[in-house]
């Protein structure tokens, strides 16, 4: 046994030290990479640069965010600045990405966020972070099955005269997003891919009918005035906003499926937060344009999220705007497909490196995805879908439980936790870094992490501050810390368990962040113990 346990410890140290994050053991077969292993690996070389993009920017739902989060934020917050508000960001997730993009050129892990953070501040706050992904993604997830059931249930009414409640179409796309989520990523990416580029033809065809046909106001550039930016609502603007990039820091989970990874990734990523920041920052000055600077507040005060639609109709005409009611609801689950990816495979890391039962750790046979993460995510989603429905007594077409409570509630609960996965991910990167005698030919990606862990870090402070308002609720409802309590319980349970593994089951810990050099790492230790 003691020889067992030493085998473990040099094979870790091996792993971690002079091989650093990429690390290679011989093997009687040859080498293995942290993105191409053997029993348990994803098929790699799924995924090109535009198969990567497009499964990316899908998670963000341009037309779910034009239609939705941009006049929520002009309804709610007042703030006529919205299209600077997202090159702000823009610039603040570039930063990020500085660190965040060249962690994936060392490390090629399916649990990205967990596996960088595992990495840079060890395997226990490494667990924590596992369990955060895994809640915040599945939330967001969640939530959106929520608008999607709600959205079709509303089709259905209008245009073919059925009268279904929301939960019906919600679970039947829970079962087809389960049933895709089987298949192989590189059909995924397909789908996703045409879903998306109809989206985003969408919006653009809209951007260019308000600029061609503005309000009484004329193309003004007022939204882009940093004198608009004043006022309490601001800071909770940036909340709401922020939601909106989700998506993006998906590229890394993706690694071991890409080819040529350590490209590809990185590339992927700043190509997506610079489509993202000018793309939305573009489309929200779009409705400022068409409604007027001066009437944007109030219009969407007024008709909430028709208000893309209200001003398309008169532009574009009623066919348009009933497509484009057909085609937000693509969209949306092109984006619910997208996160199930992730988390899919996130399961999948957490169960190759012992943070979750073993079986989540092996790929179907036949398509190589992650099929038991597949499932759970399934699972999951049936059951906070059902939990809602029989909590919703309000008439049929009443927006209460899919939308204000299980698509406002998941769609911040799991922001909150991206928020705090990239601002703790920022730190990781310096630490990784610095560990390793590379702050000098690393010091401007590791002062682009510490800006944006600062930057981060203060929206998820105003996210919990303001949390009440992000969910509709009022200033004293136990909503404002029950529900951000829910991501504060998910780090405890991963930090306590990574404390455990570390006092009860070091080698399982040391294996943390390892993809499949956690696979090479039991190899070496069963040699070990035949030895």
């Amino acid at each position: 046994m003691a020889t067992g346990r030493s085998s473990t410890s040099a094979a870790s140290a091996g792993f971690r030290g002079g091989t650093g994050s990429r690390g290679r053991k011989a093997s009687p077969r040859g080498g293995i990479n942290t993105y191409k292993g053997e029993e348990r690996a994803l098929r790699a070389g799924r995924l090109g640069t535009a198969g990567l993009l497009l499964s990316v920017l899908a998670a963000t739902g341009p037309l779910l965010v034009v239609a939705g989060v941009m006049p929520t934020t002009y309804g709610v917050m007042g703030v006529v600045g919205q299209p600077l508000l997202f090159l702000i960001l823009g610039v603040v997730l570039a930063l990020f990405s500085f660190g965040y993009a060249e962690m994936s050129r060392h490390v090629h892990n399916a649990g990205a966020f967990y596996a960088y953070i595992a990495r840079g501040l060890g395997g226990t706050v490494g667990a924590g972070a596992s369990a955060v992904a895994l809640v915040a993604y599945s939330a967001l997830q969640a939530g959106l099955f929520g608008i999607l059931g709600f959205e079709v249930s509303g089709l259905l009414d209008k245009y073919l005269d059925i009268t279904v409640g929301w939960w019906i179409p919600a679970l039947a796309a829970v079962a087809l997003v389960g049933a895709l989520g089987l298949l192989k990523i590189d059909l995924n990416a397909r789908v996703l891919g045409v879903l998306l580029l109809i989206e985003v033809a969408l919006v653009v065809i809209f951007d260019v009918a308000a600029v061609a046909d503005p309000a009484k106001e004329g193309l003004s550039l007022h939204a882009f005035n940093p004198d608009t930016l004043t006022g309490a609502g601001v800071a909770t603007s940036l909340c709401f906003c922020i939601a909106a990039f989700t998506g993006f820091e998906q590229a890394p989970v993706y690694a071991e499926e890409t080819s040529r990874p350590q490209v590809v990734v990185a590339r992927v990523m700043f190509f997506a937060v610079g489509f993202v920041a000018v793309f939305f920052a573009l489309s929200s000055w779009a409705l400022t344009v068409a409604a007027g600077p001066s009437g944007i507040v109030p219009a969407a005060r007024e008709q909430s999220a028709g208000l893309l639609f209200g001003l398309t109709e008169p532009r574009l005409g009623g066919t348009f705007t009933d497509v484009m009611h057909v085609l937000f609801v693509t969209g949306m689950f092109a984006a619910v497909l997208s996160f199930h990816n992730v988390v899919a495979r996130y399961a999948f890391a957490m169960g190759r490196e012992g943070l979750l039962p073993a079986a989540f750790g092996r790929t179907n046979s036949a398509s190589g995805a992650p099929g038991t993460g597949s499932l759970l995510q399934t699972v999951v989603s049936v059951v906070i879908v059902i939990g809602f429905a029989l909590t919703d007594d309000g008439p049929h077409g009443d927006p209460t439980a899919p939308v204000l409570h299980l698509f406002t509630w998941g769609g911040n609960v799991g922001a909150l936790g991206v928020l705090l996965l990239m601002a703790t991910a920022s730190v990781a990167v310096i630490v990784f870094f610095v560990r390793r005698g590379a702050a000098r030919v690393q010091i401007w990606r590791i002062t682009a992490s510490a800006l944006a862990a600062v930057a981060l870090l203060c929206i998820a402070g105003y996210t919990v501050k303001d949390f009440d308002v992000l969910v509709g609720a009022g200033p004293d409802s136990t909503l404002g810390w029950v529900l951000p309590g829910i991501i504060a319980s998910a780090a405890v349970v991963g930090l306590a368990y990574g404390a455990y593994l570390k006092s009860a089951r070091p080698a399982a810990h040391a294996r943390i962040g390892l993809g499949n050099e956690a696979f090479q790492l039991e190899k070496a230790a069963g040699s070990g113990r035949g030895a």
